[in-house]
């Protein structure tokens, strides 16, 4: 990467979404996206059999989170004033060095209404405004729903897949920016 704003310092907006930093009293919607997780994600990102992770769990990740320009950044919805979600980078070592993969997410009661694409592009402009000419993002085969989002902000799948009988084969993707 050529540079570019530290994660907790990045605000992003389009005409109906304020993507910005993670707040303390945002734990409460983290929680509701993990109770609302497809039975097919991996256990390690489900509430666990302890009710784990709670929101205290929660509000502690993000009083301790260490700022980075790679970052997942709570979706706010202007109108409304509330998260609905997040949307942005992570480094998750899957794809070649210096390319962070695309990650998003939000709340069950919002899909359906292009949030996930608006705040995808926008996440997007900002990555190649900061110096990445490639971007990853992985899905779930049977996640048809965020397979168009990818393809709707210009993703391709590359043909690599990672099979797992459990959860579902994840499929590879790629955007050059």
């Amino acid at each position: 990467m050529a540079g570019g704003a530290q994660g907790r310092d990045v605000v992003l907006t389009t005409d109906r979404l304020l993507l910005r930093p993670w707040r303390v009293a945002d734990a409460v919607v983290q929680r509701e996206l993990w109770t609302e997780r497809d039975r097919r994600v991996p256990p390690h990102r489900r509430i666990d059999a302890d009710g784990r992770p709670t929101v205290a769990d929660l509000e502690k990740k993000i009083r301790t989170e260490r700022p980075s320009s790679l970052g997942l950044l709570a979706v706010e919805r202007k109108d409304a004033g509330d998260v609905i979600g997040y949307c942005g980078l992570i480094d998750s070592g899957r794809g070649a060095s210096g390319e962070p993969e695309l990650a998003f997410e939000l709340l069950r009661r919002v899909w359906g209404q292009g949030y996930a694409t608006e705040a995808s592009l926008q996440v997007l402009h900002w990555a190649e405004s900061s110096g990445y000419e490639r971007l990853w993002a992985t899905v779930r085969e049977w996640n048809t729903a965020s397979r168009r989002v990818l393809a709707k902000v210009g993703f391709t799948e590359t043909g690599r897949e990672e099979a797992d009988p459990v959860h579902g084969t994840t499929v590879f993707l790629t955007r050059r920016l």
